[in-house]
């Protein structure tokens, strides 16, 4: 009982001091519980990161791509696929993804290939495919608790995860996998998923009834096929539907109306990937930040002023150069986030 009496007057006197205390001392246990923690909401703008910007680094783990992101500086994140679902216990690929890569991207840029190149081209699509089901059946019967442990793994880091983008949502894909893809997304705290927009208006219309049924938004990413009316079908379909606006594209593919893009759909963006691009007659290039043509000062500056809530996702597209890291380079992107919204 004297133990019980005794806490209870400590406690009792331990409020009363908070109590009384100067004001940046009655903070002190949300310092704490903060410090050291990346901050990347700068003056009532988020600032984000898809994952895919540290795609060249060879450790591609969960815990790895945490590192990179707290490194580089950033508090939320748009998250691939592959970290998140290699950490829940995904089957890894067994035929080699960059050569994949690699291949199949001089074959649709109309490249010519050797009769090595084809045949090796052919035996990996194999094996990918065999993958694929694979993956499926996974995913049909996958836990949401590494999810779960994943999110809070990177909230204890001070980094919040806004976007899921797993390869769930295509065409190809059963419904299985979709119905998981958005229930992983939820398990991570995201608010919507994002996927490439697949030009096919029966697949937005199911994806965004299968987002009602799950409680999850699907915004669709563009590159130099967005136009200023690109997303309205897939809008009319769902209130689920949105946009996951790339604004550099959208200057390469010729484009002088994105401030007014973003205006008009201000409402139905949930983030929007932020590179650098040039426009079609300066050569459409992926460049340094402030030395292409997308206003992304002007973007930032518009987002602030009017209060917009969706992040700007840093994306970096552009060649890292010699004798940096991606990790830099973001820095170096963030940076100028900062000067811009300064």
């Amino acid at each position: 009982m004297k133990n019980r009496r005794d806490f209870l007057i400590k406690s009792t006197l331990g409020a009363a001091g908070l109590a009384l205390a100067p004001a940046w001392l009655q903070g002190a246990p949300s310092i704490i519980k903060n410090y050291n923690k990346p901050d990347s909401q700068i003056n009532g703008v988020q600032i984000g990161c898809i994952t895919y910007s540290f795609r060249s680094l060879p450790d591609q783990s969960a815990e790895a791509t945490l590192k990179y992101i707290t490194d580089s500086g950033l508090s939320a994140v748009e998250l691939m696929g592959d970290p998140a679902e290699s950490f829940a216990g995904m089957p890894s690929p067994t035929f080699d993804r960059m050569k994949a890569w690699q291949l199949g991207g001089r074959e649709r840029r109309g490249e010519t290939l050797s009769d090595n190149d084809k045949n090796e081209l052919a035996e990996i699509r194999k094996a990918a495919e065999a993958y694929s089901q694979e993956v499926a059946q996974w995913r049909a019967n996958a836990s949401m608790k590494p999810f779960e442990q994943l999110r809070k793994m990177y909230k204890d880091a001070g980094v919040s995860i806004y976007a899921f983008k797993p390869s769930a949502f295509g065409m190809n894909n059963t419904d299985a996998e979709i119905a998981y893809g958005m229930k992983a997304a939820k398990a991570l705290g995201a608010s919507h998923v994002t996927l490439e927009h697949p030009s096919n208006d029966a697949h937005t219309l199911k994806l965004g009834k299968m987002g009602e049924q799950f409680g999850m938004a699907v915004a669709y990413h563009g590159h130099e096929q967005q136009t200023f009316d690109f997303w309205d079908t897939a809008l009319a379909q769902s209130p689920k539907n949105a946009l996951n606006l790339d604004m550099g594209h959208y200057i390469a593919a010729g484009h002088k109306d994105l401030l007014q893009l973003i205006e008009k759909q201000q409402k139905n963006i949930l983030s929007m990937h932020t590179k650098d691009r040039q426009r079609p007659e300066n050569g459409k290039g992926n460049v340094v930040w402030g030395s292409g043509d997308t206003p992304i000062g002007d973007v930032l500056k518009l987002m602030q002023k009017n209060k917009y809530k969706f992040p700007a996702t840093i994306e970096l597209e552009y060649q890292v150069p010699e004798g940096s890291n991606p990790v830099a380079e973001v820095q170096k992107c963030l940076e100028f986030c900062r000067k811009s919204l300064a």
